[in-house]
C-alpha cells in the first residue's frame, strides 16, 4: 500500500486527446518529509511520520525545534504518519513525492468532511418532511420516539436525531487517480473528495480488491505545451513574414539598382553616341587637289 498527505485545493474539469472530460479533485502534494521512522521494536508497530508543508521556524516551539533538527529537516506546519510495505525503503530525510501514483491506479481519500454545526433529522440524515398544508403543525420534526412497546423509557442507541452534522472523518473509496504530477506537485483524482478547500486530506491505494478490467486513462492535453507550440508556430509565422518581406524589398531594391544602372548606361551610351555624332560635323572636309592643266598650245602662223 502507498500512501501520502496533500492538500485539497478544488474541483475543475480536464479534457483528453480523444475529447473525453474527467471532473477532478486537485490535490497538492508538496513532498512529504521523513522526520521519523516508527519501527516494531521501539514502538511496537511500523510507520513513517512524515511532515508536509514547510513554515518559519519563529514560529516553531523548543520541543519542535529539537524534533525537527534531530532529523535534519526544515520545520513542518504537519505531522502525520503513513504506513505501506512500499514505504518500507524510506529513511529520515527521504521526501515522498507524487509519482508514487500513477494515472490509472485506483485510490482512496480519506478526509474531514466539512462541519454544519447543529443539524435537524432533514439535513443530517435525509429524512422526508412533513405535510405542507390543511393545518399540519409538523414540518422537519424528528417523528416518533416509540420503540414498538420495549423499553420507551430511554432512546436506543443509534437512533437517528438531531444533533451535530459533519467535522467527522470521512473516507471516498475506488478513486480513479487520473494525473500525477512531481514536477508541479499535484494529484487529479475523478470526482469529489471530503473536505473543505485547503484541507488535509490522506491518498492511499484502493484496500479493496478491484474487480474486472481496470479503466485506463486518456492522455490529457498539455494546455502548456499546446500554447507553447502555437507560441512557436505564430513566431514562426512572423519570421517567415519577415523574411519573405525582406527577400521581396531587396528583389525591388536589386530591380531598382538595375534599372538605375541600365538607364545610366544607356544616357552614357546615347551621351557617347551625340558627341561622336558632333565631332563627325565639325571635322573640316578636306579639298581634293585638281590635276594642272596643260598649258594651252601657241597658235602658230599668227
Amino acid at each position: 500500500m502507498k500512501q501520502i498527505i496533500g492538500r485539497k485545493m478544488g474541483m475543475t474539469e480536464v479534457f483528453a486527446q480523444d475529447g473525453t472530460m474527467y471532473a477532478v479533485t486537485v490535490i497538492e502534494v508538496l513532498p512529504n518529509v521523513v522526520t521519523q521512522v516508527k519501527t516494531l521494536e521501539k514502538d511496537g508497530y511500523v510507520a513513517l511520520q512524515v511532515g508536509f508543508e514547510e513554515k518559519k521556524e519563529s514560529k516553531a516551539n523548543k520541543a519542535e525545534k529539537g524534533h525537527f533538527a534531530k532529523a535534519g529537516v526544515p520545520v513542518m506546519k504537519v505531522l502525520g504518519e503513513i504506513k505501506g510495505d512500499e514505504l518500507a525503503n524510506y529513511k529520515v530525510g527521504d521526501k515522498i513525492t507524487a509519482d508514487i501514483f500513477k494515472a490509472g491506479d485506483v485510490v482512496d481519500v480519506i478526509g474531514t468532511s466539512k462541519g454544519r454545526g447543529y443539524a435537524g433529522v432533514i439535513k443530517r440524515w435525509g429524512h422526508t418532511i412533513g405535510p405542507k398544508g390543511h393545518g399540519s403543525g409538523y414540518h422537519r420534526g424528528q417523528g416518533s420516539f416509540a420503540n414498538n412497546g420495549r423499553n420507551n423509557a430511554r432512546v436506543i442507541p443509534g437512533k437517528k436525531m438531531s444533533g451535530h452534522h459533519g467535522n467527522l472523518s470521512a473516507t471516498i473509496l475506488n478513486q480513479l487517480l487520473v494525473e500525477a504530477n512531481a514536477e508541479k506537485n499535484y494529484i487529479l483524482v475523478r470526482g469529489s473528495v471530503p473536505g473543505a478547500k485547503r484541507s488535509l486530506v490522506l491518498v492511499r491505494s484502493a484496500i479493496k480488491t478491484q474487480l474486472g478490467k481496470p479503466e485506463k486513462v486518456q492522455s490529457l492535453v498539455d494546455y502548456e505545451a499546446a500554447a507553447k507550440a502555437a507560441e512557436e508556430a505564430r513566431l514562426a509565422e512572423e519570421r517567415r513574414i519577415a523574411e519573405e518581406k525582406a527577400a521581396a524589398e531587396a528583389a525591388a531594391k536589386a530591380a531598382e539598382e538595375a534599372a538605375k544602372k541600365a538607364a545610366e548606361e544607356a544616357a552614357k551610351a546615347e551621351a557617347e553616341a551625340k558627341k561622336a555624332e558632333e565631332a563627325k560635323v565639325e571635322e573640316p572636309k578636306i579639298e581634293e587637289a585638281k590635276p594642272a592643266e596643260a598649258p594651252a598650245e601657241e597658235v602658230k602662223g599668227e
